[in-house]
């Protein structure tokens, strides 16, 4: 009798694992069970949690209650974010600066899209990892935030892991490391303080802005053409103590030509043309009258119907609605005899609702140019580019709400037309008008020119740049090293592993050039030592250049924001000790 219960204690703590699949782990057997009777249902099953809590078992608490929850504990854990990370950067190391390559990024649909740009490739990119998407949506916040500084976002995530990994593979504990980082960070940013360089944002300065960060998303000889539109683009919206606003900013794009002959049009490019035959190509010294006036017969708001018992009824009817536009468009053509007259000077009417055809021929007669259906958001920058006022009713209609431009002109491209406005006095709002043979150039140039944008208005609100060409982060990570003596305790470890992490931008600016990595770096890093100054990577020769110097300046709000956030998601990820994937149709099994 006793043999039968000896053998069925083992039998017994087996069905007792909480997961109760196949393989589950045995606990240890009772040395006592054998002189003992059986026990009750619930005398067993506490003696279960004893056993499973005793033994220290590494399975996560999750797991007791949902047996098909995927569990990484530990060094585990960290090992998968470490490696989500560094597999991250392995494809976004070879796009930066301007020696960078270019990814071909190809759709379900069959769509391709060619771009070095971090922020396009890290929203196209079908991202599975947890970690991975994690750190590019920071990326990608980083952009929208101040817009650019995504691919440095990511790398620089990605070398502060697999520096700290290198320490708490001989022991050291994710938190110690995250205490150098913070340190760390808190020095950085007072460096940067220190060494940005407040000047004035003149128009050779933006340039100088402008043309670091286009070529480092389309070619140089391309970057130098985009960068003088892109500045004139900003100085000619800019108003004295007022934020820059880029909506007043138009991109246009034109399938014509070559890239090189994209250019800055001081007023506006309407993408559609008149919707007469008899009405004018082009118009010189017009006046120009912005409208938001239904200049065509609608049907009521509310469903409702007319009937009439003749033809003379149904005449009368129909004569009535055309009163009412035919008044309207009388009020447009005497307002233009009157500030037109008898000379040469031309009168526009674009309308954002629409114009019928008999409306259309009335003008056409008068010599008036009339586009209906524009664009709302057209309609805004209308008035700030030609001056007037946009009119929603014709009851006050006088010549002080006219705007005016120097030439108005239509342009056919295939079955496209295109309305240029152009010549205007002070515009307030302009057009950059991209032109490229085919949709990928075009959309590439696009993604170029926002960049571009945002880094001239970046510098006119800091009032300040830094240098680039990694002339910033070597002078950083030697600060640090300065620095890292006067923090306690093995915290330093986490300021080496830092400043180690932040020569990740040099290293690669030189290897994507094609030079070698570790003797450039050595060789920048003792030309600051000596001189004192801001060395950065002359990526023609692999040779120490002044970026000041060479007129190679980024925004300081980017590289605040880089080190705050990278530093921030770097360590959330150290300190992840258990990942579960354990969602709601998990727990339904």
């Amino acid at each position: 009798m006793s043999r039968r219960r000896t053998t069925r204690g083992p039998m017994v703590a087996a069905r007792g694992h909480a997961g109760g699949g196949p393989g589950a782990p045995t606990f240890p057997e009772d040395p006592d069970s054998a002189s003992r009777p059986r026990r009750a249902g619930s005398e067993l099953s506490a003696r279960r949690v004893a056993s499973f809590s005793s033994t220290g078992a590494a399975m996560a608490a999750v797991k007791t209650l949902n047996p098909k929850a995927e569990v990484a504990r530990a060094q585990a854990a960290l090992a998968v974010n470490i490696s989500a990370a560094r597999g991250l950067q392995d494809v976004l190391r070879t796009n930066l600066g301007p020696k960078g390559t270019m990814k071909m990024l190809v759709s379900g649909a069959g769509d391709i899209k060619l771009t070095k740009d971090g922020n396009v490739l890290l929203h196209e990119m079908q991202i599975q990892h947890p970690t991975a998407s994690l750190i590019a949506k920071v990326a990608t916040a980083q952009d929208d935030i101040t817009g650019d500084g995504t691919t440095s976002n990511v790398l620089i995530i990605g070398e502060l892991l697999k520096q700290a990994d290198l320490y708490i593979s001989e022991g050291l504990h994710p938190r110690i490391i995250t205490e150098g980082f913070e340190a760390a960070k808190e020095k950085v940013l007072q460096f940067l303080e220190e060494v940005k360089v407040s000047k004035e944002m003149d128009r050779e300065t933006l340039i100088d802005v402008a043309r670091t960060s286009l070529r480092t998303k389309v070619h140089a000889e391309l970057a130098d053409v985009l960068t003088e539109a892109v500045v004139d683009s900003i100085l000619a919206i800019k108003k004295q103590d007022e934020p820059v606003d880029l909506f007043m900013i138009e991109i246009m794009e034109m399938k014509h030509k070559s890239e090189t002959d994209t250019s800055l049009i001081r007023g506006l490019v309407l993408d559609h043309g008149a919707r007469h035959p008899d009405m004018k190509k082009r118009v010189e010294d017009a006046y120009i009258l912005t409208c938001n006036v239904s200049l065509e017969y609608e049907k009521t708001e509310v469903n409702s119907g007319f009937f009439y018992k003749s033809a003379e009824e149904r005449e009368k009817l129909v004569k009535a609605e055309r009163k009412f536009i035919e008044d309207r468009i009388k009020k447009i053509i005497e307002l233009k005899r009157k500030v037109c007259g008898d000379s040469d000077k031309g009168f526009v009417v674009i309308n954002q609702k629409g114009i019928d055809p008999f409306s259309l021929d009335a003008l056409s007669k008068e010599g008036i140019v009339a586009l209906r259906r524009a664009k709302r958001r057209n309609m805004e920058r209308l008035t700030l580019a030609c001056g007037g006022v946009a009119l929603n009713s014709f009851d006050d209609l006088s010549p002080d709400c006219l705007g005016h431009a120097g030439l108005v002109y239509e342009y056919t491209l295939g079955e496209e037309k295109f309305t240029f406005i152009e010549k205007c006095n002070n515009p307030r709002s302009v057009t950059l008008l991209i032109k490229g043979p085919n949709k990928h150039t075009l959309t590439q140039i696009k993604d170029a020119v926002r960049d571009g944008l945002r880094a001239v208005k970046n510098a006119i609100d800091d009032g300040c740049v830094v240098p680039g060409a990694g002339a910033v982060e070597v002078a950083m990570a030697e600060a640090l090293m300065k620095y890292k003596p006067s923090v306690k305790g093995r915290a330093q470890l986490g300021v080496q592993a830092f400043a180690d992490a932040l020569l990740i931008i040099p290293k690669v600016l030189a290897q994507n050039s094609g030079f070698d990595l570790q003797e450039t770096l050595v060789k920048i890093q003792a030309e600051h030592s000596e001189s004192g100054q801001l060395v950065g990577v002359d990526l023609n020769t692999g040779e120490p250049v002044v970026a000041a110097e060479v007129g190679v300046w980024d925004n300081y709000c980017v590289k605040k924001q880089l080190l705050h956030s990278c530093t921030v998601i770097a360590t959330n990820i150290l300190l992840v000790d258990e990942i579960m994937r354990a969602g709601m149709s998990s727990l339904k099994g």
